[in-house]
């Protein structure tokens, strides 16, 4: 066997693993189908998994009369929109499903998110069903937990922030509540939408 061959085969391989690291196409962390569902958002408009179709959009869990994460959480995804908006990102949505419905109506939820400096024509913030309906929507779709906490007037929930691609399917969470990993999360969302306009 000559000198040369086993070379080759060294720099072959080199060049596999190169290609693979500078390759930029998204890579999937799970693989999670959102189940159909049509609600009603802080205008009392319809909003369902057919409207977002095509879209890439980021989901999370919260109520309006949150003591504890919540309000960061919502805040963070304020300071995510700031963040497309320098890239240019424009093609998305943010998806807020309250875990308190039967508080949560559009005129609350409406009012909650005036609170932060949003844009709520990216922003549903979603309400106009029963509880039972959005824990098993977390459970089954988002693979999140939400509660009724007994010993108070609080929720439990997830804190996961849920980016779902055009086909209506959870590709990656990220935390939500604390050390919130923007650039990630921009970089990923930028990705998915370059490669579904191909």
């Amino acid at each position: 066997m000559s000198k040369t061959k086993p070379f080759l085969v060294v720099m072959t391989i080199i060049g596999i693993l190169l290609a693979g690291c500078s390759n930029s196409n998204f890579q999937a962390e799970t693989d999670y189908e959102v189940k159909e569902f049509s609600y009603t958002n802080q205008n009392n408009q319809e909003v369902g998994l057919n409207d977002l179709k095509g879209q890439v959009w980021i989901a999370d869990f919260i109520f309006t009369n949150c003591e504890t994460v919540c309000p960061p959480m919502t805040f963070n995804l304020s300071k995510l929109q700031e963040k497309l908006k320098k890239e240019g990102v424009e093609d998305y949505k943010i998806v807020s499903f309250s875990v308190d419905p039967e508080n949560d109506t559009p005129d609350a939820l409406k009012e909650y998110i005036s609170n932060f400096e949003a844009d709520t024509s990216k922003w549903e913030l979603l309400t106009g069903y029963e509880f039972d309906e959005v824990k098993d929507l977390a459970e089954h779709s988002f693979r999140s937990i939400v509660a009724d906490d007994p010993k108070s007037d609080q929720m439990i929930h997830g804190t996961s922030f849920y980016l779902v691609n055009q086909k209506g399917t959870v590709v990656k969470t990220y935390s939500g509540n604390s050390d919130v990993p923007y650039d990630e999360i921009v970089q990923d969302m930028k990705t998915l939408i370059e490669e579904g306009s191909e």
